[in-house]
């Protein structure tokens, strides 16, 4: 058993390597086709990263497509129709985050090599090799995931998303003053898209991350806890839904739906987290962390909105990092629970 195990792991390495490969070489022909003519600049207006994004994007999510064909053909075949739509709209979601992070990443990474390399001219081919790096590095990352896709690899995700998301929008604000009010702040003006956008992606990520749960969930508990599930799948697609809201009202333009939908998303969030936390009751690690999770919560809104000691940017960031914290536990106790194979539904609904 152990030398299969062996043997599939390097099947995998090669077919990532080659994965790899391919990616580059995608990368440098559609760069170079997209950036031919006259030398770009390398940031400023008409500079190589926003073409150079987008082309990276579509490839990483191309290789996540290809490898999930391949390595998990035929995976919903003998789901019930509501668990394989279930599935497939979650992997819909995660290609489109997968492109997202992808072209947020060059984004990022532009923005920061711009400031040391001020007046750089590049070629069609020069801007190709760009692309050719930047696409191997997220149609690897995007393969890898397609190969068999964890929660705690999606939670990782939306960590390293939020992250990149957030230091991009703080890069291109134009309110350099916006952490003494909040991070919303970052949605206005004329680079509000970065962070509005990362919002926006990043509902997707925790309503597809909810999704993900109900399938660990449903992977130890069974058929008769479906009911359960089903409601935690649905708190954590509201939260995601309202945290989308959060991007898609901006806070100058409606600044009234814009708290709602915020103050939705933390609701439907600690919802969500205690609804797990009673499903998996028997886990007093668990337990004694939303406990302190919920306390911790209340404590901060407490100092920024009863005391006033804390401003809500820094609330947003306190909550934020207490929910990728309990979120990182949770995964990785799921890991080690949940068994790694697919478990088809005997029920023809969730409800029933």
């Amino acid at each position: 058993m152990k030398g299969m195990d062996v043997e599939r792991m390097l099947r995998e390495q090669r077919r990532m390597l080659w994965a790899t490969a391919a990616c580059f070489a995608l990368g440098l022909l559609a760069g170079t086709a997209v950036l031919w003519g006259a030398a770009r600049p390398f940031s400023g207006d008409g500079s190589v990263i926003m073409p150079v994004a987008v082309v990276a994007g579509l490839i990483a999510a191309v290789a996540f497509i290809v490898s999930t064909r391949m390595h998990r053909p035929g995976e919903t075949a003998p789901m019930p129709r509501w668990q394989a739509v279930v599935s497939n709209i979650s992997a819909v979601a995660v290609t489109v985050a997968l492109a997202a992070v992808t072209g947020l990443g060059v984004l990022l990474a532009g923005e920061v090599l711009a400031a040391g390399l001020q007046g750089l001219q590049l070629p069609a081919v020069g801007g190709g090799v760009f692309t050719a790096v930047a696409s191997a590095m997220g149609g690897r990352m995007a393969f890898d995931a397609g190969i068999r896709l964890r929660t705690r690899d999606l939670a990782a995700l939306l960590f390293a998303f939020l992250i990149i998301g957030t230091l991009f929008a703080m890069l291109t604000a134009t309110d350099t003053a916006w952490w003494e009010r909040s991070f919303s702040q970052l949605g206005i003006g004329t680079g509000g898209w970065a962070f509005n956008g990362t919002v926006l992606i990043a509902g997707l990520l925790i309503a597809t991350t909810g999704s993900y749960l109900g399938r660990d969930l449903h992977r130890m508990l069974g058929d008769d806890a479906l009911r359960g599930i089903a409601a935690v799948v649905i708190a954590w697609a509201g939260a995601g839904l309202a945290l989308a809201a959060v991007g898609l009202l901006p806070l100058d333009s409606v600044p009234i739906p814009h708290a709602i939908a915020a103050f939705a998303t933390l609701a439907l969030l600690l919802a969500a987290v205690i609804m797990v936390t009673v499903l998996m009751a028997e886990l007093r690690m668990l337990r004694v962390l939303t406990i302190v999770l919920v306390a911790l919560i209340v404590i901060a809104v407490v100092l920024a909105f009863g005391l006033r000691v804390l401003s809500v940017a820094a609330l947003e960031a306190v909550v934020v990092g207490l929910v990728l914290l309990w979120l990182t536990t949770l995964v990785q106790l799921l890991g080690i629970l949940a068994p790694d194979v697919s478990r088809p539904s005997a029920r023809r609904s969730p409800l029933r």
